[in-house]
C-alpha cells in the first residue's frame, strides 16, 4: 500500500472529528443518544405549551358560556319582574272603590225626596252616595239624595224644590236635579245655578213610577237609570266634596260618638246610633227605626252635621200661607262629624256656592270621612246637636275568699 494513502473503515480507530469529507458527519452512539434525549425534551416542552394553550382556550370558552347563561338568567329576572298594582279607582262622592273598577261617565244626580210622615217610607236612600237633609216650612225637613257611582231601581217619593237646593247642588260640578215642581221664585233661582234642571212634571210623565199602595202626593217614584237618560249628553263626573281616609283624624276619641240627637221637630226627631256590627250609623225617628220601602233601615257610614243660619223668606210656599225657609249656605258655623263610633267637633267654612265646605276639627286638623255613604244634616241655628258617647263599662267587684 502506498505511504500516502490513509486507511479508512470501521477498524481504523479514527474519530469522526478527523474526517474532512463533504458528506454528513458520522456520530458516535453517545452523541446519537444525547441528540435523541434533546429532541424528546423539546417535544415534551411543546406538548406542555400546547396543553397550557388548550387549558386557556377551554377556560375561555367555559367562561363565555357561563357568562351568556348568567345574562340569560338576568334577562329572565328582568322579564319576570312586575310593577306594583295601581291604586284602586274610587268613587268621587264616597271615597269607596268604584264598581267594576271604573267611575261611570255620568254626572251627579240629585233627586228631591219628601220627608213628611206621609212621605215615609222612602226608597233608594241607602243606594245614594250622599243624602242632604234640609229644613223647610213647618219645622220639618226634606231630602236631596245624590247618586253617581250607584243607582236605585226605585227612588222617592219625589217632591217639589226648595231654596236650600241651590246651595246644596251648586257644589256638585253641574249636576242633574230632578224634582216634582216648585213655586216660581224657586224655579227662577234654580235657573241661575250651575245645574241641569229636570222638573219631572214637565213632559217627563213616562219616567214616573207609582208603587202599589201609595196615594198622591206621596206616590211619585222613579228609576235612576231612567232619570240619567233625560240628559244623555251629560257625561262629566263630579269632583269630590269631602276628603276620605280609613284612618280617623288625629285627636279623634274612640267611642265618643255612639249616637247623636237632632230634634228638628216632633215629627222629625232624628237620632243616629252607631252599629259596630254593620260599621254604620242607623237612623231613628223618636226612637223608632226609620225603615225604607224595601224593609231595610236607613244607614250611613258618616253623618256630617252643619249648624247653618236660617231665616223665614218672603216667598209663600203653600196654600196655608207657610213661608219658605231660607238657608245661608256660605260662611262658617259649628260642625259635628260622626264616623267610626266617634264624634269630631269643629267648624265648617264655605266661601262660595260652587265650592264645598271645608271641615276643620277643633284642634285645627282637617276632618276626613270614612269611605262610604254620607248624610249631611243642615241644622238651623238654635236646634241642639247632641253627640252621646258610649257608656263606660262598669267594673264588677269580685269577692275573694280565704280558707
Amino acid at each position: 500500500m502506498p505511504d500516502d494513502q490513509t486507511p479508512s473503515g470501521p477498524g481504523s480507530g479514527d474519530s469522526p472529528a478527523a474526517s474532512t469529507g463533504t458528506g454528513p458527519p458520522v456520530l458516535s452512539r453517545q452523541e446519537l443518544l444525547k441528540q435523541s434525549k434533546a429532541g424528546k425534551s423539546r417535544a415534551r416542552t411543546w406538548w406542555y405549551v400546547l396543553g397550557v394553550v388548550a387549558v386557556l382556550v377551554i377556560g375561555t370558552v367555559v367562561a363565555v358560556v357561563l357568562t351568556k347563561g348568567n345574562n340569560k338568567t338576568a334577562a329572565k329576572v328582568v322579564v319576570t319582574t312586575t310593577a306594583a298594582p295601581p291604586p284602586p279607582v274610587t268613587c268621587p262622592l264616597t271615597g269607596a272603590p268604584a264598581p267594576s273598577g271604573h267611575v261611570p261617565a255620568r254626572p251627579a244626580l240629585g233627586v228631591k225626596i219628601g220627608n213628611y210622615p206621609g212621605d215615609r217610607p222612602s226608597a233608594g236612600l241607602n243606594q245614594a252616595d250622599i243624602v242632604f237633609e234640609e229644613p223647610v216650612e213647618g219645622a220639618i225637613t226634606r231630602l236631596v239624595a245624590v247618586f253617581q257611582c250607584h243607582g236605585a231601581a226605585l227612588v222617592g217619593d219625589l217632591r217639589s224644590a226648595r231654596q236650600p237646593d241651590a246651595g246644596i247642588l251648586s257644589q256638585l260640578s253641574h249636576p242633574v236635579f230632578v224634582h216634582a215642581g216648585g213655586i216660581n221664585p224657586v224655579l227662577a233661582l234654580l235657573a241661575q245655578t250651575p245645574l241641569t234642571d229636570q222638573n219631572i212634571l214637565n213632559g217627563s210623565a213616562s219616567t214616573i213610577i207609582h208603587p202599589a199602595g201609595r196615594v198622591s202626593p206621596y206616590s211619585t217614584f222613579a228609576n235612576t237609570t231612567t232619570l240619567w237618560a233625560l240628559t244623555p249628553t251629560s257625561t262629566t263626573t263630579p269632583a269630590p266634596i269631602y276628603q276620605y281616609s280609613a284612618t280617623p283624624p288625629t285627636g279623634s276619641v274612640a267611642n265618643s260618638g255612639a249616637s247623636v240627637h237632632i230634634p228638628f221637630s216632633s215629627s222629625s226627631d232624628v237620632t243616629w246610633r252607631w252599629s259596630g256590627s254593620t260599621g254604620t250609623y242607623l237612623r231613628y225617628y223618636s226612637g223608632v227605626p226609620d225603615r225604607l220601602l224595601d224593609g231595610s233601615q236607613t244607614a250611613a257610614t258618616n253623618v256630617v252635621i252643619m249648624t247653618v243660619p236660617t231665616f223665614i223668606g218672603p216667598w209663600v210656599e203653600n196654600s196655608e200661607g207657610g213661608h219658605e225657609v231660607d238657608v245661608t249656605a256660605t260662611g262658617t258655623g259649628p260642625l259635628v262629624v260622626m264616623r267610626n263610633g266617634m264624634a269630631i267637633t269643629g267648624t265648617w267654612s264655605r266661601t262660595s256656592l260652587t265650592q264645598p265646605a271645608t271641615l276643620t276639627a277643633a284642634n285645627g286638623a282637617p276632618i276626613t270621612l270614612q269611605p262610604g255613604n254620607t248624610w249631611n244634616e243642615l241644622v238651623p241655628v238654635g236646634i241642639p246637636v247632641t253627640p252621646v258617647p258610649a257608656p263606660t263599662p262598669v267594673a264588677t267587684a269580685t269577692t275573694r275568699t280565704t280558707s
